[in-house]
């Protein structure tokens, strides 16, 4: 059984996999965090929560209540009780007053998962999948029902939380703060991981020991953003990445959030993530409900390692949808850093006909194709052909590329608008402005206003039409620009603060009726580069363009903090031209390909001006490709070097569920001198089985010798130099 109700303490346990999530109604109806953490018997842990300490419950000690307020482990702590640590929740009434207080009133255990209306989520492919308690609290003064929803994964060390506000009463309540999850630690000895960075240099991990006061990372530029992704884990000082206890959150939406830890007066440490309450209002009308973004909780007693792929396995099954979930992708050639703004239709089916005799399966059309695009300054939202690039038009041009055997992908960037565009000036008003305000540019662009139905109807209208011109199998849907004087021209102004949040529902929609309307579209998100990878987008695409930088050497350390929560699987990576067109590095082809192999693999080059020896390569490398893949996209990931630790060489595994394989790779970054070979030791496989490398079957150590002893990896002639092994269980 995943949920437990003891009814006689009214304490409720949820058992996710190994792990165990518990809490209790408290005296006074307030519901207070009791333990999280590695799975216990069915007992009741009252005790865990203090009650018979001062200032001892307002039953007992009325006159002490504010300090029990601020001492009580809460589960979901509301703003103005006395309760000074950072809130999960708050409002203004219709006296403008902001004191809020959510006690229990029921709660219902069932099978599966529910959807979250209008937001992506995880889900239970079957019922007996996941368990599922939602527990009612109300705020009988304000007229408010929240609904706490808990889903524990019986198979996996995951739970979902997520929350419904309901306005049950007969006036107006504005939100003021809704965040999704809150859980209350009882030590402060932790460390706060986080994956920050900026544009070509995503998510960086970086680590620190949290200490009194607030840690926070957050997003207000109307995406998860390059510069913090909406991802923490808190663990012991002695955590790594094979050992010590690790808490994994993760929040399933796009848009702006924050990520706070806080350690209090008491040196405890309370957790909260959800959507950014900074210029956040949400009106709320009686009748009405706000649903808000799940947190997905993963705990491990196995370090970073196992909450990782604990992820890994969440996302694949349970939140990644549509006919690529587990499918392979298609290996493609994308003509950005080939040609950038300067092709035609005739040249494209050259770099076609040169990749189709190389077994590259797809051709992506980038951006320049439409409007009168020539630069970066026009034509965003103008989605028909350009056709003095594209003479004949682009059914002529897929046809094309279709008869050498070859599927065919486009470039939009739906969400934005150009000022020299047919559309802005039919529809200036579309812009996301505040009126009387000078517009600000950011790659000489503005944003729509995804709040508007007819906006979106709008944009859909002419991406369908597109669509159906021609045989399209492949988007990428790129956002270039974050939002900036944020404010509708179509929302009330007591509505204006919902905008934020509005406009991430919008594009949510407009991806649901895509891939709904298209159930074969390969879907890529994009963001200028990796700025909105994050489990939002994972639930609509299957793939995120992970960043724009396409450096081999570079990408170790993106694709490292990538995978701390996000599957290899969904990491859009291809092998380019150097040198590099992001940092200027000239890498061996060889190692482009195999640090590329992590992700979905392809090419973004012009095969037919590259090398001759690069370009008679490419065979071997989709070969590679193809005999790896399943390993690399089903099999368990264990990161072995560190680039944030030691730049001069890193390692990685993928091992099948059934450790009968395991893929080694290995890249040499920098050469050494005058050194012995390097030892490195093997994760993941069955220590009493036998394996042998592929390329030397004669010789077969155990499991256990390959993990504990290790392998010898001779140095290798040159910086940037990678190698791969395959070891097969005997």
């Amino acid at each position: 059984m995943s949920v437990f109700f003891d009814e006689k303490n009214m304490s409720f346990k949820l058992t996710a996999g190994e792990s165990c999530y518990m809490l209790k109604v408290a005296p006074g109806g307030y519901l207070a965090h009791v333990y999280y953490g590695k799975d216990l018997p069915d007992e009741d842990l009252s005790y865990l929560l203090r009650l018979d300490e001062n200032p001892f419950t307002p039953e007992t000690n009325d006159r002490d209540k504010a300090c029990y307020m601020d001492t009580l482990p809460f589960e979901y702590p509301c703003f103005g009780l006395g309760d000074y640590r950072e809130h999960a929740f708050s409002i203004m009434d219709k006296n403008g007053a902001s004191t809020c207080d959510l006690r229990y009133k029921s709660h219902k255990i069932y099978k599966g998962k529910p959807a979250l209306e209008g937001l992506p989520a995880t889900f239970a492919n079957t019922p007996e999948e996941a368990e599922t308690l939602e527990i009612t609290m109300e705020d009988k003064p304000a007229g408010l029902e929240a609904d706490l929803i808990y889903t524990a994964f019986a198979g996996l060390n995951a739970i979902a939380r997520s929350v419904v506000i309901r306005n049950v009463g007969g006036d107006n309540v504005k939100l003021t703060r809704v965040y999704s999850a809150c859980v209350e630690f009882d030590d402060e000895k932790m460390d706060m991981i986080t994956l920050n960075g900026s544009w070509a240099r995503e998510r960086a991990m970086e680590r620190c020991r949290l200490h009194v006061g607030k840690q926070i990372i957050d997003s207000m530029r109307g995406e998860s953003s390059h510069q913090n992704n909406p991802f923490t884990a808190l663990c012991r000082h002695n955590a790594d990445e094979d050992s010590g206890e690790v808490y994994g959150f993760n929040f399933v939406y796009s848009g702006n959030f924050v990520s706070e830890a806080e350690v209090t007066q008491h040196r405890k440490t309370r957790y909260l993530m959800g959507i950014n309450s900074c210029d956040f209002e949400w009106l709320l009308e009686p009748g009405e409900k706000f649903t808000a973004p799940e947190v997905i909780m993963v705990y491990s007693d196995e370090g970073l390692g196992k909450m990782s792929r604990t992820f890994h396995d969440l996302y694949r099954n349970n939140l990644i949808r549509g006919e690529y979930k587990d499918k392979r992708r298609p290996i493609l050639i994308n003509n950005w850093e080939a040609t950038y703004f300067n092709f035609t239709a005739e040249k494209l089916v050259q770099i076609a006909e040169q990749a189709s005799k190389l077994g590259i399966e797809m051709l992506v059309m980038d951006d320049g194709w439409f409007g009168h695009r020539d630069a970066d300054n026009s034509s965003l939202g103008d989605w028909f052909v350009y056709e003095k690039k594209l003479e004949g038009g682009l059914k002529a041009l897929v046809d094309k590329v279709n008869a050498l055997g070859m599927k065919f992908g486009i470039w939009f960037e739906p969400e934005m608008i150009s000022p020299d565009s047919e559309l802005y000036k039919a529809h200036p008003d579309w812009a996301i402005q505040v009126k009387g305000r000078e517009l600000t540019l950011c790659r000489e662009q503005y944003v729509l206003d995804y709040s508007r139905e007819d906006v979106r109807d709008y944009v859909y209208g002419m991406m369908k039409k597109i669509l159906d011109s021609a045989n399209i199998e492949y988007i990428k849907w790129d956002m270039n620009r974050q939002l900036t004087e944020v404010a509708s021209n179509s929302l009330p102004k007591e509505r204006q603060r919902e905008l934020w949040h509005r406009y991430v529902l919008g594009v949510y929609d407009l991806m649901n009726r895509l891939t709904a309307d298209y159930p074969h579209l390969l879907l890529e998100n994009c963001s200028g580069g990796g700025a909105r990878f994050d489990a939002g987008m994972l639930y609509y695409s299957p793939q995120i363009w992970c960043s724009d930088d396409t450096d081999a050497i570079e990408r170790l350390k993106i694709q490292y903090g990538t995978s701390m929560c996000y599957p290899c699987s969904a990491m859009g990576a291809h092998v380019s031209d150097c040198p590099n067109h992001t940092v200027g590095r000239t890498t061996p082809f060889t190692t482009r390909g195999h640090v590329a192999m992590v992700g979905t693999f392809g090419y973004e080059l012009d095969v037919t001006k590259i090398p001759e020896e690069d370009r008679n390569a490419i065979p071997g490398q989709i070969a590679e490709f193809n005999k790896y893949n399943k390993l690399v996209r089903t099999g368990d990931h264990y990161r072995i070097g560190n680039m944030f630790e030691d730049n001069t060489w890193d390692a990685w595994m993928f091992v099948a569920k059934d450790k009968g394989e395991a893929l080694f790779e290995f890249v040499q970054v920098l050469s050494r001198p005058n050194e012995r070979s390097r030892r490195i030791k093997l994760k993941g496989l069955e220590p009493n089985a036998y394996y042998y490398e592929e390329s030397n079957p004669e010789v077969k150590l155990s499991g256990a010798a390959l993990m504990q002893c290790g392998i010898n990896i001779t140095s290798l002639w040159g910086d940037y130099q990678s190698k791969i092994l395959h070891f097969i269980k005997a």
